[in-house]
């Protein structure tokens, strides 16, 4: 199998990755070495897929299924087996999975519609009295607005996210999920040495999260918050449909962590990408303009009957997902012994899919893949593509469960915010993507000015 021309003695492939942009490295190697190699992480061989038939055969999930590894399994000691982070055998991710799907059925979206507006109307006011002091730090206000939606539909808790100042959940999740990416690919002996100071601040980080959920979950469970129509009332009242169980605190914890780190980081770089392209498009912005007005048929906000009306609005966050995916990779692992691209693969080998490589490839986007088009997502164009070519929200059992509260939210956001503001780029700004677990924008700064004064 082809692999990086030189290699060092025990620590294999180590010094030619990038801890701190695993996954664009990893896309260099496939455009280096083709759609399928291999690397050696001081001993341990990696297989990775980046593109062509390989990703078709991988994403079968009679031959291979979801492999919880680093920096994936580094997550465990926060959030245990939630729905992101538990191995396919352990029992609490099926019980967790029947007790949230109807969560996010149609009538369930409509429930957390207004709430969505009520978070995208405060983005807009804090914008709103930003905007005179210059230019706006999109991406860490993406997280502002994206945290603020999981928090208060999902848990109905505010992280007063429009207020001065973080709140401390968010300093510790931010140090956490760093420290989790950075720590994936080093090892323990360089950790101690040269990263002493966040691997003591980890554990740390790691109680405080704890401790806030726990606390979230007993005052709702004793009656000191009120009942309410959101992911963390399911899971305290609604049985598991197959064995009669409730979920335990222990389980709930867990699936309250998941979505408030996987369901705000995610959504938040989606965001932030799709607003420095839309920056550099201002006709895509009017295209998009002319289509809410169409569809908003009036003044006020936008109902939530309206939002899977915005086609255009749709391609621009499926475009963007497809050059920037939230997820950027993720890890599977072989059932049986079997063949990849010809290659012999044995029985649990881990093999990682790098949709950065595999969403730009030229042989499946054609050679202009590089280039941000929202029209590629045309129902024809869609169409004449392998289903295997797009994959943000992952494959099979383990596919994203909050894939609809994801793109209802992304899409009423970006609608609002651009019927809202004028937004421009900032003069000489280059892209550069940060990585933790999730991708975003790096000093991703914005000039917004409001259109006309603000929803009340």
């Amino acid at each position: 199998m082809p692999h990086p021309s030189w290699r060092l003695p025990l620590l294999g492939d180590i010094l030619r990755l990038d801890p701190r942009r695993p996954v664009q490295r990893e896309a260099q190697f496939v455009r280096e070495l083709g759609d399928v190699f291999e690397i050696d992480i001081a001993g341990k061989k990696v297989v990775v897929v980046g593109g062509g038939d390989a990703a078709a055969e991988v994403f079968d999930e009679s031959r291979f299924a979801k492999a919880v590894v680093p920096p994936v399994s580094n997550l465990r000691e926060l959030a245990g087996d939630g729905l992101f982070t538990a191995f396919n055998s352990e029992p609490a991710w099926a019980q967790a999975h029947n007790v949230l799907t109807p969560a996010f059925s149609q009538p369930s979206m409509r429930s957390y519609h207004e709430v969505m507006l009520e978070c995208v109307d405060g983005l807009c006011h804090y914008w709103a009295d930003q905007a005179p002091q210059g230019p706006v730090d999109v991406s860490s206000d993406m997280n502002r607005l994206t945290l603020e939606v999981i928090g208060r539909t999902g848990f109905g808790y505010s992280f007063d996210s429009f207020s001065a100042g973080r709140h401390p959940f968010v300093e510790a999740m931010t140090r956490a999920l760093s420290f989790v990416s950075q720590s994936a690919n080093d090892l323990p002996v360089i950790r101690e040495i040269f990263g002493w100071k966040a691997l003591r601040q980890h554990p740390k980080d790691i109680a405080l999260m704890q401790r806030t959920v726990d606390e979230v979950i007993s005052a709702r469970r004793h009656g000191q918050s009120p009942p309410q129509d959101d992911l963390l009332q399911r899971m305290l009242e609604n049985p598991d449909p197959q064995t009669g169980e409730l979920l335990s605190d222990q389980s709930i914890r867990n699936q309250v962590l998941t979505f408030l780190v996987a369901g705000h980081e995610t959504t938040a770089g989606l965001l932030s990408f799709a607003l420095h392209y839309l920056s550099l498009h201002p006709e895509m912005v009017e295209r998009a303009r002319t289509e809410i007005a169409q569809v908003r048929d009036g003044s006020g906000p936008l109902r939530f009957e309206q939002v899977a009306k915005l086609r255009y609005v749709r391609r621009i966050v499926d475009e963007t997902l497809r050059l920037w995916p939230s997820g950027p990779a993720f890890f599977r692992k072989a059932r049986t012994d079997t063949t990849l691209a010809g290659y012999p693969i044995p029985k649990g080998q881990t093999v990682l899919v790098v949709l950065l490589a595999l969403h730009r490839d030229p042989k499946l986007w054609g050679d202009d893949s590089e280039t941000f088009d929202p029209d590629r997502f045309l129902p024809a164009a869609v169409r004449a593509r392998p289903a295997h070519a797009y994959k943000p929200f992952g494959v099979g059992a383990r596919a994203c469960i909050g894939r609809q509260f994801a793109l209802h939210e992304a899409v009423l956001a970006l609608a609002e915010i651009l019927t809202r503001f004028e937004v421009a780029p900032v003069p000489g700004y280059e892209l550069s993507v940060a990585e933790l677990l999730t991708i975003r924008p790096e000093g991703l700064r914005m000039e917004l000015h409001p259109r006309h004064p603000l929803h009340t």
